[in-house]
């Protein structure tokens, strides 16, 4: 374990792109496996599996990227300029990935509706219509919302 722990800057230094990508698959991953677990339900592994591709697919990538772009554009750490960061990674950054969730979960939402053969309970993509979701920073915040 404590090899692989030191291990691990000296990958992000040599190979950053695939070390963020998988980071946030592993997190992503972790984070849904968590929620499962604290609702009291059985293990979803379908689910886990539907959020660790997205997060190797797009939100990895992305924010990789978007992240690079900002800091060429807006250099340096005097807090004026981590302010702008923060500013435009709110207006930008956030509701483009906020978008893609939706977008991917749109997706999930039509095959589970159209899939009249087999039917699914579909009991996440229900609850999500309860759920309210805010980017703050690169985590994001679950409220739930009243019924």
């Amino acid at each position: 374990m404590a090899n692989w722990w030191r291990a691990f800057p000296r990958a992000a230094r040599r190979y950053p792109w695939p070390t963020n990508v998988l980071l946030y698959a592993g997190l992503f991953s972790a984070g849904d496996a968590l929620q499962q677990r604290l609702r009291g339900g059985p293990a979803d592994w379908r689910q886990t599996r539907r959020v660790a591709t997205l997060a190797l697919t797009f939100h990895g990538n992305f924010n990789y990227m978007w992240l690079r772009l900002l800091e060429r554009a807006l250099p340096g750490r005097a807090p004026r300029t981590v302010l702008a960061k923060v500013l435009c990674d709110q207006t930008v950054g956030g509701p483009v990935a906020l978008s893609a969730f939706y977008v991917d979960w749109s997706d999930v939402l039509a095959f589970c509706a159209a899939d009249q053969l087999q039917p699914c309970p579909c009991e996440l993509e229900d609850s999500i219509h309860g759920t309210l979701w805010f980017p703050l920073g690169h985590l994001p915040l679950l409220f739930t919302a009243e019924r």
